[in-house]
């Protein structure tokens, strides 16, 4: 979402955006390339206090020769760690909250030592949870800004529907979610195993595993699939870095979350691409999804979710007229330069009414 930001600079012009990173990698070089240095805070670790206070002297520093008049920490851990600094300098703090908080995590136990002046939501349902960290602070909704894949050339689909196995005659539903539970693979799984005697369709599964519960969980659904005669219509793709390439070439895009999404990108990837969406009726999804463009059906319903893939399998033209709506759905909440240009407006309204009650005390 830091590249996003960086990326449409220009499009939000007196809004001069800086970064700051507490880790060599790929988000720093991808910014370098963007003509955007990021500033290095050192690295960082909680379980290293003498990391914390240099990084926080290197903080201070430069808020106090910059002159800004915000700093921005995404999420509980640069505040708690890094939100110290910032109230030590003149420079107004806020919290994008990208993930529903509890109040419970050791990290958000530090975060509450420091209040901010703001807080940024990136949805209703996390706005709901800010209570979890904060009473009564000011707060406003700001999706997150989602650009619009580059247009993709009919034959790149067909070329990579047949590299996958798909002819124009099938439909593929597609899920791209980490190998979280709760992201829904055994819900889908059980659901297309009540789809078997209809042999027009073909699943992908992409993603990648990592930690060792992520491997297990994935172990497990290989197994779903095969006790369930479906395994030949399944493909885990593994990691792929060519998402937008594969919502292009699918059909239906179906992740039926046993938990909720915090706010749901692949959702917006999904529409932007002019999939119908299905997925679960809480968190994110139910600001994001409206009749015209994705259906929304009880957690862990299996049977409600077999029924709706079969109606969008056996019926191309309600896909397509559901897929008219996707993408400018996608643009209403989640346009960059759109969202850029909130952001600076929500930042200047806070601003104005803080020195308006200076002048009033």
């Amino acid at each position: 979402m830091l590249l996003t930001l960086a990326r449409y600079q220009s499009t939000c012009p007196n809004f001069d955006q800086h970064f700051a990173v507490c880790f060599e990698g790929r988000l720093a070089s991808d910014l370098g390339a963007l003509g955007h240095s990021a500033h290095r805070l050192g690295a960082v670790r909680a379980s290293r206090p003498w990391s914390v206070l240099a990084a926080r002297r290197t903080l201070r520093r430069q808020l106090d020769d910059g002159g800004y008049d915000w700093v921005i920490c995404h999420g509980a851990w640069p505040l708690g760690l890094l939100g110290p600094a910032v109230r030590l300098t003149r420079t107004r703090l806020a919290l994008w909250l990208h993930d529903a908080a509890h109040g419970k995590h050791w990290v958000e136990r530090l975060a509450r030592r420091t209040r901010p002046d703001f807080a940024i939501c990136n949805s209703r349902y996390t706005a709901n949870s800010l209570s979890a960290l904060f009473q009564e602070l000011p707060n406003e909704v700001l999706h997150c800004p989602v650009p619009k894949p580059q247009a993709t050339e009919l034959n790149a689909r067909t070329i990579l529907r047949n590299t996958l196995g798909a002819n124009e005659q099938t439909t593929v539903i597609l899920i791209a979610a980490r190998f979280e539970e709760w992201k829904g693979h055994r819900v889908l799984l059980e659901a297309l195993a009540r789809l078997k005697d209809n042999h027009s369709w073909r699943c992908w599964i992409a993603g990648g595993t990592q930690r060792s519960h992520e491997q297990a969980y994935f172990k497990t659904l290989k197994i779903q699939a095969r006790d369930s005669d479906i395994n030949d219509r399944i493909q885990f793709l593994g990691a792929r870095n060519d998402v937008d390439g594969l919502m292009a070439a699918a059909d239906i895009y179906c992740q039926p979350n046993t938990g909720p999404e915090p706010f749901g990108i692949s959702f917006i990837e999904a529409l932007y691409a002019g999939l119908p969406v299905v997925t679960s009726n809480f968190g994110g999804a139910a600001e994001i999804l409206t009749p015209n463009c994705g259906t929304l059906l009880p957690p862990g319903d299996a049977t409600a979710l077999a029924n709706e893939l079969r109606l969008l399998i056996t019926n191309p033209a309600k896909r397509a007229t559901v897929a008219e709506h996707g993408p400018r759905r996608a643009a209403e909440l989640c346009d960059p330069a759109q969202q850029l240009n909130r952001l600076r407006t929500l930042l200047s309204a806070v601003k104005w009414t803080k020195i308006r009650e200076r002048g009033d005390s």
